[in-house]
């Protein structure tokens, strides 16, 4: 016993009446929502502290929370109020040990930290002293105790997988647009299946829409202007609480919502990601089709602030992002001034030379409302006419098909090389299959270098496959609509709405002394027409910076 202890014990009255805090707990909420459990400890540990003639001065319960680490609201007040200085209790009495805690090294430490306060852990089921020998019992009784939780986690877990696999909801919250059906009963199990919420399942499809497509006087809407429209316009969550940024990106990127409900997916403790061998993929009604999904995937990838500046994504000038110096490749910025009857004019000026000077880069500037006007007449007149648009895919179709000729030789050779390595190995089994030779340390080189040709060769041809783009086949009429559609888009509606259309077809905008040049890539235009959406390259562009002095987020 420490010095801190014994003064403790000394400032004690003699012959005052041992005072104990009762500590009662079950694992999960059945067990709470039953009423049995905590009623039959409290019973038997009032009666077990009468009998020794001993007060309860206070009772502490934690209804369905779990022992296998200290995260308990009535667990932690009990601990602090016990290593209070006034000692308001000499002993926690628990009905066994597993009760405390199911960790062998978290109920040491916090049976060590309480005797340093004075106080002792007593369990009605499992007496024990402070003698080593009895010390070194308790402490292989708390192994036992964290093996059996291990172990009982182990097989419901596997329980809960085969549940999962056969289609059965097992309990985790509901995702907004689903609720639970009773489909059938297996003993006093009830099984249950989750199926699609009529009233819910319209707001989900309002959020992806307003992410694909916005709510017709703007473009696409980023994840925090949906959950502004939903909020303003009275939307609610299912416990009626606003919708957050976090709520609506978690509702835009889950699978559920094509009808992959995927279980299995973290690790319930540590919420980390486990492997994808381990996720368990289970059919349930969508809600939304596959092609709007993966749409609305590829538009928050583009978004995605580590990709693209928010200024350039939703900013109010039209060609931010896009437009270049021809002469250092450094972006073009805005950059206003006024005149002396007070007018202020903007202007597309190169930032190289704004921050560098002249050094770096001669610099240019143009007129913002003049190199906005040029470029949507540009591709208005020039570049959305449907003739102009029907010879660009014919140039793409033509590319096309000579590259296919180059991929069918390709094919053909690694085709060719696989099936030889393929050979090989066969005849090398067959050989120590029959005796003729022995599998030595010179052999089994060999097999290894024809199984990584192999497989390099069949790796390579799966590439290609999955690369292959099958050609798209576009009548007039579609043609004409995707140009109509794009000239009214560019040139009318909001600044964010029309700069979405013009991003999704333009690469960039480069401005040199004497000409503007409007690049970008054929096939883009191809998928566009087609109603694909195009995937951002994923190169990271911008990276938000922390204030060095941490002023604006202790």
């Amino acid at each position: 016993m420490n010095v801190e202890a014994r003064i403790r014990k000394d400032k004690a009255p003699q012959n005052a009446m041992t005072r104990a805090c009762l500590y009662l707990r079950v694992s999960t909420g059945r067990q709470a929502e039953s009423d049995l459990s905590i009623p039959d400890q409290r019973r038997q540990l009032t009666q077990w502290s009468q009998a020794r003639g001993w007060r309860v001065a206070a009772e502490y319960s934690d209804l369905g929370e779990t022992a296998t680490d200290d995260n308990r609201a009535e667990f932690q007040r009990m601990c602090e109020r016990a290593c209070d200085d006034d000692q308001p209790f000499d002993v926690i009495v628990v009905h066994s040990f597993s009760r405390f805690f199911r960790d062998a090294f978290g109920l040491e430490m916090y049976v060590r930290k309480l005797a340093r306060h004075g106080v002792r852990l007593i369990s009605i089921t499992q007496e024990l002293g402070d003698d080593p020998a009895q010390v070194m019992m308790r402490q292989i009784i708390a192994l036992f105790d964290e093996y059996q939780s291990r172990e009982n986690a182990k097989h419901v877990l596997r329980a809960m997988k085969e549940n999962a696999r056969q289609g059965f909801y097992n309990g985790s919250p509901l995702p907004l647009g689903y609720k639970v059906e009773e489909v059938e009963k297996r003993g006093a199990r009830i099984k249950k299946r989750l199926v699609v919420d009529p009233v819910e399942a319209e707001t989900v499809k309002t959020i992806f829409r307003l992410c694909r497509l916005g709510d017709g006087r703007a473009g696409p809407i980023g994840v925090k202007g949906v959950s502004c429209w939903l909020n303003m316009r009275g939307y609610r969550t299912r416990t009626g609480g606003l919708f957050g940024v976090g709520a609506v990106h978690k509702i835009l990127t889950n699978t559920v919502y094509i009808g992959k409900w995927v279980f299995n997916r973290r690790c319930g403790k540590t919420f980390k990601e486990k492997p994808a061998s381990e996720h368990i993929v289970v059919d349930v009604p969508p809600i939304i089709a596959k092609d709007e999904f993966e749409a609305v995937q590829a538009s928050l990838k583009a978004r995605d602030p580590r990709v693209a500046a928010p200024r350039v994504v939703t900013g109010p000038i039209l060609l931010t992002g896009l437009t270049v110096c021809a002469s250092c490749g450094g972006a073009m910025t805005l950059r206003t001034g006024t005149s002396k009857s007070g007018t202020v004019h903007k202007y597309y000026s190169c930032s190289t030379c704004l921050r560098q000077g002249k050094i770096a880069c001669k610099g240019r500037s143009i007129p913002m409302q003049k190199l906005d006007d040029l470029v949507t007449e540009h591709l208005s007149e020039r570049l959305f006419r449907p003739e102009r648009l029907t010879a660009l895919l014919a140039s793409v179709a033509a590319r096309r098909a000579e590259k296919a000729l180059d991929v069918d030789t390709r094919v053909a050779a690694l085709q060719t090389q696989a099936t030889e390595a393929e050979e090989k190995l066969k005849r090398l089994y067959k050989m120590v299959e029959d005796g003729v030779t022995d599998l030595d340390n010179i052999l089994k080189d060999r097999i290894a270098s024809l199984k990584l040709d192999r497989d390099r060769a069949k790796a390579a041809l799966e590439r290609i496959k999955s690369q292959a783009a099958a050609p798209t086949a576009f009548d007039s009429e579609a043609i004409e609509r995707f140009g109509r559609a794009m000239r009214d888009n560019i040139a009318t509606g909001e600044i964010p709405f029309r700069k979405a259309y013009i991003q999704s077809v333009v690469d960039r905008i480069e401005v040199d002394d004497g000409v503007v040049r409007i690049i970008g890539d054929k096939s883009t235009l191809e998928q566009a027409i087609a109603g694909k959406a195009v995937a951002a390259g994923g190169v990271r562009r911008c990276v938000p910076k922390w204030r060095a002095r941490k002023d604006s987020n202790l």
